[in-house]
């Protein structure tokens, strides 16, 4: 192999060994994907949606409120909506969802959704934890019913953008 050729061939090698590098540090520290696992998010993500979401927003901040956040859990990643956050008092009365004793407007939630959100009594969500909800609230599970309260450190990232089935590509809410 004449010199041009060592030279053309390492120039190459750095270039892939660069792009990987980059590759990496972006899908571990800044985005990656999950998949929509059920149907407890509809109508907002449905099942088998792909979803890109953002690790670094809450490197330096908190989840808020109305989030779409995904969860790492043993064995699975919930994909859920915040709804209290820390020190927030949260009951559903109704079928309304009081926060801090002030009813919600709750736009995302198709009327099926809002019916099958059940009563419960007041709970507190206790500090570094979340309340999470699906938005398909029958038959989600959730902080209500299975997951409980998510501690802050299993909050892994926001759900930013719908990539597949790629005629559904949109950002979520």
């Amino acid at each position: 192999m004449n010199k041009t050729m060592r030279k053309e061939l390492w120039e190459w090698m750095k270039a892939i060994v660069a792009a990987c590098l980059i590759a990496f540090l972006i899908h571990h520290f800044i985005f990656a994907t999950s998949i929509v696992e059920g149907t407890s998010m509809e109508p907002t993500l449905e099942d088998g949606e792909r979803v890109i979401y953002n690790k670094f927003v809450y490197q330096w901040g908190d989840p808020e409120r109305g989030d779409i956040v995904i969860i790492q859990h043993p064995n699975k990643n919930y994909v859920k909506r915040v709804i209290g956050e820390p020190g927030d008092s949260i009951q559903v009365k109704g079928h309304e969802l009081y926060i801090n004793d002030r009813v919600q407007s709750e736009d995302y939630l198709s009327n099926e959704a809002m019916l099958g959100t059940e009563d419960f009594t007041v709970i507190s969500v206790p500090a570094n934890h979340y309340f999470v909800m699906g938005d398909n609230r029958g038959i989600s599970k959730d902080s209500r019913n299975g997951l409980g309260f998510i501690n802050r450190e299993d909050i892994v990232g926001k759900s930013a953008v719908i990539i597949y089935p790629f005629d559904e590509f949109s950002f979520t809410h």
